[in-house]
Formats: C-alpha cells, sequence, structure tokens
C-alpha cells in the first residue's frame, strides 16, 4: 500500500487531537520502597524520575497513589505519541523531496 501525503498528515492531525486531549502527566517510575526490606516492613511509595539532567525522588502518599499512576500513564502516552509524530512528520518530509515541485515562473 502507497503512503500518500495527505494520509500522513490525517494522521498527523489525528495525533495532535490525542495530544491535546492529555490531561496533566509526569516523568518517572513508582516504586514500592520499605523501611525495612528484609522484614518487608515500613513499606512507602516512591516517584523517580530525572528532569533537567537532574535524578530526583519524592515520596508519593497513599491516598494520592492513583492521580500520580493516571499522571504517569499519560506521560507514557505522550512519548509514544509524539514519537508516532516524528515518525510520521519524517515520511512527509521524504515523500515532500521525492516529489518534483512545480517551478516558479
Amino acid at each position: 500500500m502507497s503512503t500518500t501525503l495527505a494520509t500522513l498528515e490525517k494522521q498527523i492531525a489525528r495525533l495532535q487531537r490525542a495530544l491535546a486531549e492529555l490531561g496533566p502527566m509526569r516523568p518517572g517510575a513508582l516504586g514500592h520502597q520499605y523501611k525495612e526490606p528484609k522484614e518487608k516492613r515500613g513499606g512507602y511509595w516512591q516517584i523517580s524520575y530525572t528532569h533537567r539532567m537532574r535524578s530526583r525522588s519524592e515520596y508519593v502518599r497513599p491516598e494520592h497513589l492513583p492521580a500520580v499512576r493516571a499522571e504517569l500513564a499519560n506521560f507514557r502516552k505522550f512519548r509514544r505519541l509524539t514519537e508516532r509524530w516524528i515518525e510520521l512528520s519524517l515520511e512527509v518530509s521524504r515523500l515532500k523531496r521525492k516529489t518534483p515541485q512545480p517551478k516558479e515562473k
């Protein structure tokens, strides 16, 4: 199947709409830590992430877990969508360079 310029641009427009609909997001990985790991006692949640070349970690209260998980899921979706957008944009660029352009008079 031949991918046309119009098809690619429609896919990019869909990605842009999906990105606009994303809610709050944050990067990172959520982990469950223990104060006493051998006995698995004193458990707490911690989020670790890197922002502006600096590694950070924060404690997360149990009542905030659902919101943090949703933000992490939104960020993963954001990364997936932007990666796809870049792939499509590269393909659009290649197609535009292959297609002969009308000469200006």
